[in-house]
């Protein structure tokens, strides 16, 4: 996973460079770059909305006693996303309002919690604890056993 990370830092920079001569070739410069603004200028207000809504969502769930599942996803999703704005380009603006707008954060956050299931189910099946951990895959837990362990307790505090 780490050179995952460090391959996008090499790639992602050269592809926003590309695509950003790519339309100032077609547009010209100076409306590529008003257009980059204006993308920021849109992102910073969509970012603000989205991340008071997230909170105040947030806050309701705490406040009724539900556990906010979704609102903490939706406000990972938001900090995501106007991370992403904050880069300048046009890729990653496209993932950035992908993951704030309402429209399209609950596919984002569908693909979260799939890749992050996934994540958690692989880290915890090669574990010592594993035997102990239930097995989502499994319809019902295993039947307990009806093995008797003879002993006797030792109290230590008793001479």
């Amino acid at each position: 996973m780490p050179w995952l990370v460090a391959l996008a830092l090499l790639v992602v920079p050269i592809v926003e460079i590309f695509v950003i001569i790519q339309v100032g070739q077609v547009i010209g410069g100076w409306p590529t770059v008003g257009l980059l603004i204006i993308e920021s200028a849109l992102g910073a207000w969509l970012v603000k909305r989205e991340g008071r809504r997230a909170w105040n969502a947030l806050q309701s769930a705490l406040q009724t006693g539900r556990m906010p599942g979704r609102e903490l996803t939706d406000g990972a999703l938001v900090l995501i996303g106007g991370t992403l704005l904050l880069t300048p380009g046009f890729v990653t603006d496209i993932f950035g309002f992908f993951f704030i707008l309402p429209f399209t954060r609950p596919i984002a956050r569908r693909a979260l919690h799939s890749f992050l299931g996934r994540r958690v189910t692989s880290l915890t099946t090669n574990t010592p604890f594993s035997p102990f951990i239930p097995d989502p895959t499994q319809s019902r837990p295993a039947e307990p056993s009806d093995d008797v362990i003879q002993g006797e307790v030792i109290d230590p505090d008793k001479k």
